[in-house]
């Protein structure tokens, strides 16, 4: 019980920092979809697609298109906190156990089966569009926490704690399947390079190596630019680096309780003069000492963690937004809306979504593998499960992967957006006639 507030601090912090970086997530949006259709789209273009930065050493080039970097390397930094976040949680959070993880994990596993099938059904006589089943098994939680935030009081933290853990739980199904399904063809001698690289850092870790830039260097240069080269994209590098860095505290919880008492007492006794604003040495030596006793009780994972996510909620991921969700609506809207592709995001996003995390839910709590949150009723997971169906960020990654044709990206970004509107829309509505009782 004694760690429950801090837990709640640490729950309360993410999601707000999801939530605002959902604000900024939806500025991206909107700025990339007017500048992609005004009379500045040649200069939209060039920026993201056309212009080339990077560097060449020897055999190994690393020239290639904004876009390209952004996908490759920004998001791969991205992954990588995505897998700092499933690590945590299976360690000490809302995954760490089977009576915490049931329903979240049911609800994810829900959310992810029947969206693909409504997408296979949508498409089912147009064999050329049947790799994009993965697009809408997404969910974006930076969007789907946004908006909960919008309704304030309404919404109880736990409903909120729900739909974390069950994003993150969707997402480690996503890195999933883009390293099973959205690879073509493998090259063995990187990826075994690679493998050595995670090796050695795994063994760094059992023997007590904490240093970030020990498991910075293995990871960039031996990890990331090993998966460059070997075909599997490279976000998948982020999330297996993410699961090498070290969990554990230098210092033990009563022993760092300990020292910290005797330093501050110390200090205590320590009074410079009443005259003086200046601490005396010893002063400044405990405060040292206390630094240094803070860092052995942090862990590198946790560390990583606070330092990274405010990265990848207000800058990574609206960089990736403006980039990628600057679709240029070339024809007519209709015409796109109602092509097989944007018909099978659709159902999959906004009715797979919501089948499959409510009936998957429901059925976890009915075998009593599971129960509902405290505070949180049926009215508001069924709720959550139409916002779970924001699919943005996660699902334009996807589409990347799964189509080459350009057209067809374009067409399921249309399809994309449209199902997360909608999903938008009615879980916001539905929420806010949530009843107060359970039902």
């Amino acid at each position: 019980m004694k760690n429950k507030p801090l837990n709640s601090f640490r729950i309360s912090r993410f999601i707000n920092e999801e939530a605002y970086g959902g604000i900024f997530l939806i500025i991206a949006t909107i700025i990339a979809l007017f500048w992609a259709n005004s009379t500045f789209y040649d200069s939209y273009h060039y920026i993201w697609h056309e212009y080339k930065v990077g560097f060449v050493w020897g055999d190994i080039d690393m020239v290639a298109s904004l876009h390209h970097w952004i996908n490759d390397g920004l998001m791969a930094l991205f992954f990588f906190v995505v897998g700092l976040e499933i690590k945590r949680e299976i360690m000490g959070g809302e995954l760490s156990s089977m009576k915490k993880a049931s329903l979240p994990i049911a609800a994810a596993v829900g959310g992810m089966l029947l969206p693909a099938i409504f997408y296979a059904i949508a498409v089912i006589n147009y064999p050329e569009y049947i790799n994009g089943w993965g697009i809408p098994m997404a969910t974006d939680i930076a969007f789907a926490l946004g908006l909960l935030a919008m309704l304030g009081s309404r919404v109880p933290l736990n409903l909120k704690i729900f739909l974390t853990a069950l994003a993150i739980a969707d997402d480690l199904g996503a890195v999933m399947v883009i390293a099973v399904f959205y690879t073509e063809s493998i090259d063995y001698n990187e990826l075994l390079y690679a493998g050595l690289c995670l090796t050695i850092m795994i063994i760094a870790n059992f023997a007590g190596v904490r240093r970030t830039l020990f498991y910075a260097i293995f990871g960039f240069a031996g990890v990331w630019i090993a998966f460059i080269y070997s075909g599997v994209h490279a976000t998948i590098a982020g999330v297996l680096i993410a699961l090498t860095i070290p969990a554990r505290t230098k210092i033990g919880e009563t022993d760092y309780i300990d020292k910290l008492t005797t330093y501050l007492n110390k200090f205590k006794l320590e009074k410079p003069d009443d005259k003086s604003t200046l601490l005396t040495k010893e002063q400044v030596h405990l405060i040292s000492d206390i630094e240094d006793l803070n860092k052995k009780a942090h862990t590198p994972l946790q560390k990583l963690e606070h330092t990274l996510h405010p990265v990848t909620a207000y800058f990574i991921l609206p960089v990736f937004a403006l980039s990628n969700a600057g679709v240029h609506i070339d024809g007519k809207v209709i015409d796109l809306l109602i092509h097989p592709i944007s018909l099978g995001i659709i159902a999959g996003l906004v009715l797979g979504k919501w089948l499959g995390i409510t009936l998957f839910s429901m059925l976890i709590v009915k075998l009593k593998f599971a129960s509902l949150p405290e505070g949180v009723n049926w009215h508001q997971i069924r709720g959550v499960a139409f916002l779970a169906g924001i699919g943005f960020t996660m699902s334009m990654f996807i589409s990347d992967l799964a189509f080459k044709d350009d057209e067809f990206k374009q067409i399921a970004k249309v399809g994309i957006m449209a199902a997360s509107l909608i999903s938008a829309a009615i879980g916001m509505l539905w929420l806010s006639l949530a009843p107060k009782k359970n039902n």
